[in-house]
């Protein structure tokens, strides 16, 4: 009988060692590892540039309307300044226009207190001039005086208001007597007992009148 061969008997062709085996599932494994290293690896920079990408349309939109609010309010601002310039104007127009009034005022008033101290001399001239005197000359330069007064004070802005047979009006006539008188329309002035004057269009003393009922 022949003797069959143990321990030391060779391996087949075929067969592989245990170690080879070991390696090449390792180099697969490496390679693997590898290869999904590769894929996070690009699958990351693709992630950060699209990352960058929209980072960058967010900036650029964000520039974007942060200068549309800046326009905006700087409109808003020019509008304001130009609304506080026109009323800044009209109030100087109306403060221009106003000084020069009092000014006129000034100046078209100033002798009204004069005036009206003199006002009580041309009713005694007047009263003195209209009495009867057998001396005519003397009576002729009263008169002259009386006209050349009455003519220095118009000039200064008097003006004597007309009464007697007007209709009564309260501005310019003082009513202190009625009557009954059909040669007068109801409400007129049938007699003036004091003239009244204005000054420069202001009455400084009304009428002082009697009206017909």
């Amino acid at each position: 009988m022949k003797k069959t061969k143990g321990a030391g008997t060779k391996p087949a062709k075929d067969e592989k060692p245990e170690a080879f085996e070991d390696e090449t599932v390792k180099t697969g494994e490496t390679k693997a590892g590898e290869d999904e290293g590769n894929a996070e690896a690009e699958s990351g920079e693709k992630a950060e540039a699209e990352a960058g990408e929209a980072g960058s349309g967010t900036a650029e939109e964000t520039g974007e309307t942060e200068e549309a609010d800046e326009t905006g309010e700087s409109g808003a601002e020019d509008e304001a300044l130009m609304a506080k310039y026109q009323r800044l104007m009209a109030d100087f127009q109306n403060y221009k226009r106003r000084t020069e009034k009092e000014k006129n005022d000034i100046y078209a008033y100033a002798n009204e207190k004069l005036i009206l101290g003199l006002l009580e001399v041309i009713d005694n001239f007047e009263r003195a001039v209209l009495s009867e005197t057998a001396d005519e000359k003397y009576a002729e330069g009263m008169e002259m005086i009386f006209k050349q007064l009455k003519g220095v004070l118009e000039k200064s802005g008097l003006e004597e208001i007309k009464a007697l047979g007007e209709g009564f009006d309260p501005n310019f006539h003082n009513a202190v007597m009625t009557e009954d008188n059909d040669q007068f329309e109801s409400g007129s002035v049938t007699e003036v007992l004091q003239k009244g004057y204005t000054l420069n269009g202001k009455v400084i003393r009304p009428s002082m009148v009697k009206v017909n009922n």
